[in-house]
């Protein structure tokens, strides 16, 4: 039923009545609101709440009702089969009454007028709405600064989202937009920065004059305005044109705008200062205009490099940014943000890839030229403007500057620091670089390294012998040496993949870093951070003779008093353990300081970031270190009250579980010992009820995995958890290869205790799966159905006779030509039923005859009319080279069985079915042990020798060796299948027989023809070699016969395409002018 103004009263209730804090109140108005959503005029009447005049001062109720209104546009705006939407009637009505009430005075219901409007337009612009852009340009011509401030806040808005559609046609309408709206916006713009330089100009001359002070409001909305329409302009110029690195083609307003911004910039950065004290707000609007003039500038040149690498636009910004990085005046130094947006942008000048040689292939265009050429050319063109801004000299003054200046700690950083380090810690290294001037400032470092490493390695080293020479390992006071040598440290640990080529960390580390960790000062903890950094960025340089000591002085670090130097060392341990030259013989003696290092700086910290992080650490040492069983108990107690602890903290949790399962892959088999601490958390994680289920199931079902593989025997609380796996399957497949393993652990580890319990989860998860996974899906599922079937033939086929369906209908489908994955599924399946046939063969029969299988391939399209078990042996035949050798005896022994039907059909396939046997047969059985060791991957990084392999590895290698169908002959059980087939058929098999009777007298004849021709062979052979060794012995007993053979070898030209020479006998008949006939 739909709504009415009537029903206007109620509906301002239940908003009032969903903002309230009682939830008893709050719930039934939520659902009477959200009920009402998909009802028609339910939009109309939050329209008419939020325009309401008598509800102007009730601004939480208009924002309540924009928000669902908002909702319902995202929701029933387009017609959906499941409700019917809102009406084109009501559309229409809508999009009029927005329209109509732009010019809101409340600016956060403007803002989410602005919003509404913009959704609409992505569904119905240009279709069903042309007219949006010209009304609004329209209203513009009249309307007054605050009509105007919100129809450029509506067209950004607009034009931002427009922008986020990415198909080619929306595209084009937005290009088109661009072509009609740049060149007014961009005239209004400027327009208005004279007004604004004008207003500022005024009030810096008039502080105290009351008549400048009313027009402040009329002026800071012009800015607001002229805020939107940069926006605005920065949406068409880098939405509205195709990127000139893909199209190679000039962006004309790249030109025109981008000298006009720096200008703009350069002309507000006086008024930093004199609006700091006296007009906040125009200050305010100063820090946003210049840090949005920056960015805007950034993402010109990372659309549109090669227009931003004219000339006339690169040299005067690239020159602006250097200038104020490397000489800013005094007071812009506090003005951080624009600092950064600088050393951005000169960053991504640096870096950008468009401005370096290309060595891709050429494409030619229309005219011949090739792109690439074109790119060349451009390439070079801004290569030759950035050599000219930046000399040698300069790149030296900016590393310089760099280092000396924004990445020394000043007094705010040390208070910091001394107040809370380990906030101080996080915040310097996992703060976004582009949020803080230090990162910054390293950021570009480093790039600037990358592009001059050779000019500016001696430059570094130079600094960092400055540095250290200035300030002694002694020295305890902070001083600007101090802080100058924490900087230059910080600078050769960046840049260490260059830097070792010009300074030896052997040197470095005994001559000077081993020094400063001697001197325990409190102050010297600002050193002693770096120090820990230096040994994590440098471990690829550190050799064998230095790694004990680094050991050593990590730990030493591990153990400081200043928390932000511990987890510095944490930090950089975890880079030392995970390398792969990490020595454990070296480390051995130092993990028990290290595990109670970690226990008690888990305790210490109270950011969660510090206890994932030394959480990390105690993961990566249970993955690469084998000393793990002494510290097992202090371990079990630690995961107990970490765990405990971390109620809530869900990414604490995950890095636990990962813990975890490092801890029960190092215990091995004893680690039932943690049971008591392990298998509760595992049941919490793999709870599907559980209110963090959605971040631990994943880490929860590989710590599932890894206890079932290095258990050494089933016990009841692993036992009971198996339902847990079918409800995890039954919400999506997102764990499946995770899950088949965990049930394969089930099978191998519970034997017929886990059949016997849960019989009928099996059956359930296994057809669950086969029939609703790809391809990939199967594959990993079949073998588990094999390994089943294997240990328990009787029991278990007609436990999963739905399951054994689905593989017949899979195998008798078609469809698998030329798809490698369809056709291993499909030989894998067969595998499957060749092996029920062999192992319970009465069953097979059974199941083939169903009528339910019957319906089930009608109901696919499987069209049958032979009996199915003949068409399975259809399907034996097909895919006998698709299969292992242990699967092609399986084949063979199945189709031998097929002898004994007493069906005239047989005969038909007798040929087929004795040929791949025979093929089997005299081609053998490779080793079993091909798949066996093959195995799965472990899911662990560890190696495992034969004496230390997991549980369930173990297991599965035993199962495979013990396979009954290994003590099975082929040859015996073709031999009497056979014979009972010519007891069933009589005459009729020995007419079949008949022609394969002659084929095999023709074979054996043919098979000792080939062995005495081969006995003659060798004999000829034999006969060849005395007589052409004879003959060589004469020839070199007459020294004249060897001149003889050399003329006879000048004569007689060789087989140079083969590179065979000519043997004595050709020669000698060469020489009497004989035919030689072979």
């Amino acid at each position: 039923m739909a709504l009415s103004a009537a029903d206007l009263p109620a509906l301002y209730t239940l908003l009032v009545n969903s903002m309230s804090q009682d939830e008893t109140v709050r719930k039934p108005a939520e659902a009477a609101l959200s009920q009402s959503e998909s009802r028609p005029g339910f939009c109309s009447c939050l329209m008419e709440v939020i325009t309401a005049k008598d509800l102007v001062s009730q601004v939480d109720i208009r924002l309540m009702a924009s928000v669902y209104f908002k909702n319902s546009i995202n929701r029933y705006w387009r017609k959906r089969r499941e409700s019917s939407g809102i009406s084109n009637e009501e559309k229409l009505h809508l999009k009029q009454k927005l329209l109509s009430h732009l010019r809101e005075e409340n600016y956060q219901i403007a803002q989410m007028l602005a919003v509404l409007i913009s959704k609409i337009a992505r569904f119905d612009y240009p279709r069903e709405w042309p007219e949006l852009f010209s009304f609004l340009a329209q209203q513009l011509q009249s309307a007054d600064v605050l009509t105007s401030h919100r129809i450029f806040m509506t067209l950004f808005r607009t034009l931002k989202e427009l922008s986020t559609k990415r198909l080619t046609a929306d595209q084009r309408n937005f290009a088109e937009i661009s072509s009609h709206l740049f060149e007014y916006c961009w005239h209004l713009w400027q327009s208005d920065i004279q007004t604004i330089l004008q207003g500022f100009s005024t009030i810096t001359q008039n502080y105290n004059s009351s008549v400048v002070e009313q027009h402040h409001d009329d002026l800071y909305l012009t800015c607001e305005r002229w805020l939107f329409c940069l926006k605005i302009i920065c949406q068409l110029v880098i939405s509205g044109f195709q990127s000139d690195a893909k199209c190679f083609q000039e962006i004309r307003p790249v030109k025109e705008v981008s000298p006009v911004l720096l200008n703009a910039a350069q002309s507000f950065l006086p008024y930093y200062t004199s609006f700091q004290n006296r007009h906040p707000k125009f200050w305010d609007f100063i820090k946003k205009a210049c840090t949005k003039l920056m960015k805007v500038l950034v993402a010109i040149q990372q659309r549109h490099p090669y227009s931003f690498g004219d000339k006339c636009v690169l040299q005067p910004v690239l020159n602006f940014c250097l200038n104020k990085i490397t000489d800013p005046e005094p007071d812009i130094l506090s003005f951080s943000q624009f600092l950064i947006k600088c050393m951005v942008l000169v960053k991504s000048v640096l870096e950008c890839k468009e401005y370096k040689p290309s060595f891709t292939g050429r494409v030619l265009d229309e005219n011949g030229v090739t792109l690439e050429q074109m790119k060349k050319n451009n390439s070079n063109a801004v290569a030759g403007v950035l050599t000219s801004l930046l000399p040698n000299e300069r790149i030296i003054l900016l590393c310089n500057v760099l280092i000396r200046r924004y990445f020394v700690l000043n007094s705010s950083d040390l208070e910091e620091w001394y107040e809370n380090p380990e906030a101080f810690h996080h915040e310097q290294d996992m703060v976004q670089w582009t949020e803080k001037l230090r990162p910054c400032a390293e950021a570009l470092y480093i790039v600037l390294f990358e592009n001059h490493s050779q000019l500016l390695a001696p430059v570094v080293v130079s600094i960092l012998q400055e540095a250290m020479n200035g300030c002694p390992a002694s020295v305890t006071e902070i001083t600007p040496g101090l802080l100058l040598k924490d900087a230059a440290y910080g600078a050769a640990a960046y840049v260490y993949y260059e830097l070792s080529n010009y300074l030896s960390f052997k040197d470095w580390f005994n001559g000077a870093l081993s020094l400063e960790l001697s001197n325990d000062h409190p102050n010297m903890r600002i050193i002693h951070r770096k120090v820990a950094l230096i040994l994590g960025q440098w471990v690829s340089e550190i050799k064998d003779d230095t790694k004990r000591p680094v050991y050593c002085a990590l730990i030493q670090l591990l153990q400081a008093k200043d928390l932000s130097v511990r987890l510095a060392a944490c930090r950089s341990l975890c880079f030392h353990i995970e390398d792969a030259n990490f020595s454990e013989k070296d480390f051995s003696d130092l993990l028990p300081v290290c595990w109670v290092s970690c226990f008690n700086l888990v305790k210490e910290v109270q950011e969660f970031d510090s206890k994932v992080q030394v959480l990390n650490l105690i993961s990566v040492l249970l993955g690469h270190v084998n000393e793990v069983i002494p510290y097992a108990n202090n371990l079990m107690q630690f995961f107990q009250t970490v765990w405990e602890e971390s109620s809530g903290e869900s990414l604490l949790q995950i890095q636990l579980l990962i813990a975890l399962r490092n801890f029960v892959v190092a215990l091995g088999y004893q680690s039932p010992s943690c049971y008591a601490m392990l298998l509760p958390i595992l049941q919490k994680g793999i709870d599907i009820n559980g209110p963090d289920e959605l971040n631990l199931l994943e880490d929860s079902m590989l710590l599932w995995d890894a206890t079932l593989s290095h258990a050494p025997a089933m016990v009841p609380q692993l036992l009971a958890y198996f339902p847990c796996l079918v409800e995890i399957l039954e919400r999506n497949f997102d764990q499946l290869q995770v899950a088949v393993d965990i049930t394969e652990g089930y099978i191998l580890l519970g034997g017929r205790e886990f059949l016997n319990m849960h019989a009928s989860s099996v059956a359930k998860l296994l057809d669950l799966i086969v029939g609703n996974v790809n391809d990939r899906g199967l594959l990993s599922t079949i073998p588990v159905i094999d390994i089943l079937i294997q240990c328990y033939p009787m029991e278990v086929p007609p436990l999963i006779s739905s399951t054994l369906q689905k593989l017949i209908v899979i195998c008798l489908s078609g469809g698998d030509d030329g798809d490698p994955s369809k056709t291993a599924v499909k030989a894998s399946a067969a595998a499957i039923l060749a092996r029920i046939l062999v192992m319970n063969t009465n069953y097979l029969a059974q199941l083939t005859s169903e009528p339910s299988l019957s319906s089930l391939l009608q109901q696919t399209g499987v069209a049958i009319e032979d009996n199915i078990l003949l068409c399975l042996v259809d399907i034996w035949l097909d895919k006998v080279d698709n299969v292992s050798s242990p699967q092609k005896k399986i084949f063979g022994l199945a189709l031998s069985i097929i002898l004994t039907l007493r069906l005239p059909q047989v005969l038909d396939k007798l040929d087929q079915i004795l040929s791949v046997c025979t093929s089997v047969i005299l081609g053998g059985t490779d080793d079993l042990t091909e798949e066996v060791s093959s195995g799965d991957a472990m899911s662990s990084s560890r190696s495992y020798d034969e004496g230390s392999l997991p549980s369930k590895e173990l297991r599965r290698r035993q199962i495979k060796l013990s396979d009954p169908l290994n003590q099975l002959s082929l040859e015996n059980s073709v031999r009497e299948n056979l014979q009972a087939c010519a007891g069933f058929h009589g005459e009729s098999f020995n007419s079949a027989m008949g022609p394969i009777f002659w084929a095999v007298i023709f074979y054996q004849r043919l098979r000792k023809l080939f062995w005495v021709t081969l006995v003659l062979l060798l004999l000829l052979r034999w006969v060849w070699w005395f007589l052409d060794s004879f003959i060589n012995f004469c020839y070199g007993c007459l020294h004249d016969i060897v001149d003889l053979k050399a003329s006879m070898i000048n004569k007689v030209e060789a087989d140079v395409s083969t590179n065979r020479r000519s043997d004595l006998y050709s020669l000698i008949c060469a020489r009497l002018e004989l035919e030689l006939i072979v």
